[in-house]
C-alpha cells in the first residue's frame, strides 16, 4: 500500500507526496523533522508537517533569494542569512567570490546536522567553506543585538507560525534595517500570495513603513503549492532594484556563477507582478 506525506500548511486545500522511504524522523528541540524520499522530488525535508525544501527544485528558491539581491547591489561583501539550515542559501551566496563573509544564523542545530548528513546535495560544501560563519541562535535575538553590518540580509524563514512567526514582525524588520550598511538590501521569504494573501499584505505594510524602496518579486517553485512564491524586498537605495538587464548580465558574467534557474533577464522580469498581488500590496 502506498504511503503518503500529507502537508498540513493550509486548512482547506492540500498537497501530498508519495513516500518511497523515510530517511530520518526526529523531534528536535524546536520542531518535528522528517526527511523522506519521493520518486519525483528526491529527498524532501518537512518541519511540523510543512514541506520546507526538496532536492528536485530547491535550486529555484535558493538562486532567487541570493543572486537577485547580491547582483542588484553590485558590490556586496558581507551577507547575513537568517535561517537556511539546509545550507542551500549559503551555497549560492558563496558562489560569489567577491563575498568576503557569509554569516548564517539558524535556530535549530538539529536541522543543520541532519540536512548535512541526509541531504548533502543541498548544502554541498558550504559548511566547510572558511568564509561561512555558522551561528546557532535565535535570528530575531541576533539582529536585535548584532554590532556587525551587512550589505545583503536574506530571511530564509519557515512560514509565520511556530519559531518562524517572529521573523515576519515589524520589529524584526526594523532590527534588520539597523544591521544593513548604506545601500544595503533586505529580502524575505513571503509564501504563496494566492493562498497566503495576508502574509504578503502584512509584510508590504511593514516594509513600507521602514524602507524608502519596497517591492516583491516572484518565482515558480513547484514544491510550494499554489502558484508564484513571493519574495519581499526592502532597501533605502531606489537604484538597486532598477539596474538594467545588460548591467546585471555584466555583473553576472564577472561573478562567474553557474545557475539553473536565475538569468539576468529573469532578474529584471521577476519584479513584474500580477494585478492581484499589486492590489494586496496597495500598489
Amino acid at each position: 500500500m502506498t504511503e503518503w506525506f500529507n502537508e498540513t500548511l493550509y486548512k482547506d486545500i492540500a498537497q501530498r507526496f508519495t513516500v518511497s522511504r523515510v530517511i530520518f524522523r526526529e523531534r528536535t528541540e524546536h520542531q518535528d523533522l522528517v526527511i523522506f524520499e519521493n520518486p519525483v522530488m528526491g529527498r524532501v525535508l518537512a518541519l511540523d508537517g510543512v514541506i520546507q525544501t526538496a532536492e528536485g527544485d530547491e535550486f529555484i528558491y535558493h538562486e532567487m533569494l541570493t543572486h537577485v539581491p547580491i547582483l542588484a547591489h553590485g558590490s556586496a561583501k558581507r551577507v547575513l542569512i537568517i535561517g537556511g539550515g539546509d545550507g542551500g542559501m549559503a551555497r549560492e551566496a558563496l558562489k560569489h567570490a567577491a563575498i568576503e563573509r557569509v554569516t548564517m544564523v539558524e535556530i535549530d542545530r538539529g536541522v543543520v546536522d541532519l540536512c548535512a548528513t541526509h541531504i548533502p546535495s543541498i548544502g554541498a560544501e558550504a559548511f566547510k567553506n572558511p568564509r561561512l560563519d555558522l551561528v546557532i541562535a535565535d535570528g530575531a535575538a541576533f539582529v536585535k543585538s548584532c554590532a556587525d553590518r551587512f550589505d545583503v540580509i536574506i530571511i530564509d524563514s519557515t512560514d509565520p507560525q511556530g519559531p518562524g512567526a517572529v521573523l515576519f514582525t515589524r520589529a524584526f524588520y526594523a532590527d534588520c534595517k539597523r544591521c544593513l550598511r548604506p545601500g544595503g538590501i533586505l529580502v524575505t521569504q513571503n509564501g504563496v500570495p494566492f493562498l497566503q494573501p495576508d502574509e504578503l499584505k502584512n509584510t508590504a505594510e511593514r516594509l513600507k513603513s521602514l524602507f524608502a524602496d519596497t517591492a516583491f518579486y516572484v518565482a515558480a517553485v513547484p514544491t510550494y503549492y499554489g502558484g508564484f512564491m513571493a519574495f519581499g524586498w526592502g532597501s533605502d537605495s531606489a537604484a538597486a532594484r532598477r539596474v538594467a538587464a545588460d548591467e546585471i548580465a555584466r555583473r553576472c558574467a564577472a561573478a562567474r556563477i553557474e545557475t539553473r534557474y536565475y538569468t539576468p533577464e529573469l532578474h529584471v522580469g521577476c519584479f513584474a507582478l500580477p494585478r492581484f498581488m499589486r492590489d494586496l500590496m496597495g500598489a
